[in-house]
């Protein structure tokens, strides 16, 4: 029997989670290969990428934490990818989301019928498991049972440019060079380079000998997460001082990477749990099957930054829905309401439409908000002191938005640079709800208008309480903007 991978064969593949964060990495490696792509998201319109590589792919909508429907996919695929995780959503019923998620997923794939499906899962190799690798494990076992071949890769921490725990890591060390940390950062784990991920990932399509088995993979350097926040310091050129103590309980331990870092608090809580369990891999097999050199730990880090550096980060956690306040599909918000509202309407005529849509395309992150940022960075600061996202997100590109990407404490509703309109909907904590739209017509006025749905009584105080605040902000962000006065 032939078990080795078809050489220049075209496959079709089924990706789910494409607009995630492993999912967009590896969504043009498969491209480049030449395979055909089916793409499987709950929002079309979250699938952040380029109009060419749209032209590209197949597109589907379908929530797995829904009912199957029948004749979503049509047609036999050749290959799988199970790329759906809910850690990140809740801090209670994740794993019950991501059984359910994985239950449907078997029954679909009685349509699309594909020969092997691959599942990205976490290193499980303890008897007492935290919830999160509990819940991996679970996953596994519920997709042996579907009608296919299963290869599961089971990784550690994964580092790369967007991540989460690199972002987390990058966080930690340059805003704190001494830090006092719970003893959980002497937990050893063993760190993966996100490209090294997506060649293993790639490397298992359609080889059939690595069927119906599990695999870890995991790079060269077995690391405590205090080797790892010394490690991202040297690469940095920096040092810091790191000293624990045994007495901070997982809540606190939660609490001080929420507000440090920029994740949610429902990412922290699960990766307090998850960080008191030692991940290691127990053997590199399908490296060694696979011919896969992987990257060190600093080496992961130093590429990361070269991406950054490059502006070429494909994509970030933080793009997640799950990132913010609300689990919801994008087409909800995306009406404006015109009734019960509160607006600041501006607009003003400009004479480079280009270089204004330029300024539009770029606000937010680095390049801050125009006018006010030390106000924009207290509102954040307040935001996270209520259990919001606050500022810290930032943004994925320096130039480029894409409808449901993540911007400071907004979430994009809508980006359309060839209609000149930009529209962005508040994921800070409001009593309401907020849109704040930018948008230049044919006869180059450009219009700014900031909404708001209160709900009740403190909504409308809310409001009125920061109405002089708005009146200066919003009057000079646009007059920036458009280069004016």
């Amino acid at each position: 029997m032939n078990t080795q991978k078809p050489q220049g064969k075209p496959l079709k593949i089924l990706l789910t989670g494409a607009n995630g964060y492993i999912g967009m990495r590896l969504l043009p490696q498969l491209l480049q290969e030449g395979h055909h792509l089916v793409c499987a998201v709950r929002d079309e319109k979250r699938l952040s990428i380029d109009p060419e590589t749209r032209k590209q792919i197949e597109v589907v909508e379908v929530d797995f934490l829904e009912e199957p429907r029948p004749g979503v996919f049509m047609g036999d695929f050749d290959v799988a990818y199970f790329l759906i995780h809910s850690m990140s959503s809740s801090t209670t019923d994740f794993d019950v989301r991501e059984a359910r998620a994985a239950h449907h997923f078997n029954a679909y794939m009685e349509q699309a019928r594909p020969r092997q499906v691959i599942y990205l899962s976490g290193i499980v190799n303890d008897e007492e498991l935290s919830r999160h690798l509990s819940s991996r494990k679970n996953v596994e076992d519920i997709l042996y049972q579907g009608p296919f071949a299963l290869t599961v890769l089971r990784a550690g921490i994964i580092v790369g440019s967007g991540s989460s725990s690199f972002e987390i890591i990058r966080d930690l060390c340059e805003k704190l060079p001494v830090m006092i940390t719970p003893k959980w950062v002497l937990t050893k784990t063993q760190p993966i380079a996100v490209r090294d991920v997506i060649q293993f990932l790639t490397g298992v399509l359609g080889r059939e000998d690595t069927f119906n088995q599990s695999f870890d993979i995991g790079g060269p350097d077995v690391l405590t997460y205090k080797d790892m926040l010394k490690g991202y310091a040297k690469v940095r050129g920096f040092r810091n001082w790191i000293f624990t103590v045994p007495v901070m309980t997982p809540k606190l331990s939660s609490y001080w990477l929420y507000f440090v870092t920029s994740t949610s608090y429902k990412l922290a809580i699960n990766l307090v749990d998850s960080m008191k369990m030692e991940v290691v891999a127990r053997d590199n097999r399908l490296q060694q099957l696979l011919g896969i050199h992987t990257h060190t730990y600093e080496e992961a880090i130093d590429m990361a930054f070269k991406k950054i550096e490059q502006n070429l980060v494909v994509s970030s956690w933080k793009d997640s829905m799950v990132s913010g306040r609300f689990d919801e599909s994008l087409e909800r918000h995306i009406q404006v309401p015109k009734y019960g509202v509160l607006t600041d309407r501006k607009q003003v005529r400009v004479t480079d439409r280009e270089a204004v849509l330029d300024r539009i395309w770029s606000i937010g992150g680095e390049k801050g908000w125009y006018y006010g940022n030390w106000l924009w960075r207290i509102r954040g600061v307040m935001d996270k002191l209520a259990g919001g996202v606050g500022l810290r997100r930032g943004r994925t590109h320096p130039d480029k938005i894409y409808t449901g990407d993540s911007l400071d404490f907004w979430r994009v509703l809508l980006a359309d640079r060839k209609k000149g309109r930009l529209l962005l909907f508040a994921e800070m904590r409001l009593p309401g709800e907020a849109w704040l739209e930018f948008r230049l017509d044919h006869d180059n006025i450009l219009h700014q208008q900031a909404t708001f749905r209160p709900r009740g009584l403190a909504g409308r105080l809310y409001w009125y309480s920061v109405l002089p605040f708005h009146y200066f902000i919003f009057e000079g962000m646009i007059r920036r903007i458009a280069n004016v006065g």
